[in-house]
Order: structure tokens, then sequence, then C-alpha cells
């Protein structure tokens, strides 16, 4: 796998012409153009914003391939494993790359690495409406006519402008496609309590740890941080918030029968031991397992 340092040497492997800096560069492409021959598997130093409509071929993050039959737009972060396979473009594209050297002193700096996006897969990429195109172009163009400018003092803040207000935008239409997907698919939760539940009847067979958030967004088929994001939208609790409070709703269940002690409790529900158990359960019911349980067989 190669690993890209300079924006130029990626530029040269996508069949793009040579970039005007060597830390910034947005490229158009029409149909064919910014084609990617063969196989180019690699990482990089850069952010890519990428918006591609794919004609055949396709394009990877790690083992989680793009559906080229939608439009959309990718976020891919440095150190990323991205696999390009014989793509070819259905209509005009374009790729913003940002080396991680032209942020620092920038309001990006800290502001881009708060955009879950960047940490989603590929078939979790931005699906845009024609409307949502329109002011994701017209961002674009701007990005590119300053670009193409002559660079004077204020260029790079007037393209880092551009940036902020099309990764907020990004966001905003995220929180769409969430809204959209929901209706679409059912309720997130409902489907991650069931994984929870089915989960615990695992635990009482096999000696299984805690479920995490990477494993159900794995049985999901989703990335960890768009599954946060999904519930985040329809519950207001993250996904580990959403497992704790499965948990201790379990917990509080079998306190109440009676017939296990803690220990036996924090081992059944995959907690390693029994003090961690105790303090997560204190912090969200307000009182220790025992005195949970004295107080219900009262």
């Amino acid at each position: 796998m190669k690993h890209f340092n300079k924006i130029s040497d990626l530029h040269e492997a996508l069949g793009i012409k040579t970039p005007e800096s060597p830390l910034f560069s947005a490229a158009y492409g029409e149909r064919g153009k910014c084609d990617a021959a063969n196989v180019l598997e690699f990482s990089s130093d850069f952010y890519i914003i990428g918006f591609k409509k794919l004609k055949s071929g396709s394009m990877h993050y790690g083992k989680t391939k793009y559906d080229h039959d939608l439009g959309s737009m990718s976020f891919v972060k440095p150190l990323q494993k991205v696999v390009f396979k014989n793509v070819q473009l259905e209509e005009k594209g374009f790729l913003i790359i940002i080396h991680e050297d032209f942020l620092p002193g920038t309001s990006l700096y800290n502001e881009i690495r708060k955009y879950g996006y960047f940490d989603y897969e590929v078939n979790e990429a931005l699906h845009l409406s024609p409307a949502e195109e329109d002011i994701i172009w017209n961002l674009y163009f701007s990005i590119e006519k300053e670009y193409h400018n002559n660079t004077d003092e204020l260029s790079k803040a007037i393209i880092v402008s551009h940036l902020d207000s099309m990764l907020k935008y990004a966001q905003r239409f995220y929180k769409r496609q969430f809204i959209n997907r929901k209706e679409l698919t059912g309720s997130t939760v409902t489907k991650f309590n069931t994984l929870l539940a089915a989960n615990l009847e695992e635990r009482k067979t096999k000696n299984v740890g805690l479920p995490t958030v990477s494993l159900m967004a794995e049985k999901l088929h989703i990335s960890s941080r768009y599954l946060t994001d999904l519930l985040k939208q329809e519950t207001g609790k993250t996904a580990l918030e959403l497992i704790h409070l499965f948990l201790i709703a379990e917990a509080k269940n079998l306190l109440k029968e009676g017939e296990l002690n803690v220990t036996e409790i924090s081992h059944l529900l995959g907690f390693e031991n029994v003090t961690y158990f105790s303090r997560l359960f204190k912090k969200e019911v307000g009182s220790t397992p025992n005195e949970f349980k004295g107080s219900s067989l009262n």
C-alpha cells in the first residue's frame, strides 16, 4: 500500500494535473477525467473531500465498498486506507485535498476534527438532493476560483472560510439523511436494543464480555461513529450511553427478582469485575446495587 505525503504525488497517481500549491488542491473533472487506472491502494497525510458519481469500478475504505449507483460526497481523514479499482466517473465531480500542514493557525485546525463524518465508511457517504448539490457546487467553485487566483495575504483565509461553510453544510445535510434513512429502514434504536437483548441471551451460555459500540456497529453493518450519530439523532444519547442504560435496566430487574447476588449479576451482564459494575450502577441509579436490592425486597 502506498502512502502519500505530497499532494503532487497523489495527483500524479490519479492522473490529475500538477497542483498549484504543495499543501492544498482543488480538482474538477468531467466524465472519465480524474480516473484512477486499475487499482490504487493508499493512505495519506491529507484530508480529502470528494463528490463523485461512479460509472464503473469501486472505491473502498478498508473492507467497505462504495455504492456506485449513488452520487455522493465522501470524506477521508489522514492515514485512512482508501482503494480505487478501475474507477470511472459518471458525471462531473470534484476533489479537494488538504494537507495537514495547511491547517495550523487556521480556525479549521481544531474544527475539522469535530466532524464525525470523517470517521464514516464509504457506504455512509453523504447523498445529496439536487438543491443540496447546488449549494455544495457553489462553494466548490468559490474555492476553485480562489485557488486559481493570484495568491495574496487573504487567499488562504478565504479558502478556509469556504471550506468551513462546506463542512457545516455537510453536517446539516447528514442530519437530514439520518432522518430520511430512519423513515426508510426503521428505528435504529429498536434494532440496537434487539441486538443488545440477543447479546444478553448469548452471555447466558457463553463467556463473552460487555457489548461494545464497535460490536453493535459491526452487526448493523455501519461504522461506530455513524451508529453513534444515528442514535444521537433518534434518542439524544450516544451508543455507549444506551448500552449502559440497557445493562442497568437488566441489572435492576435481576436485583428485584432477588435470585442472584450482585457478583453473579455483574458476571452475567459481562462485567469483568463487580467494582466497575457497582460504580456504574450507582452513577446511573443513585444507589449501590446492594442498596437497591435491599430497598426492592423490603
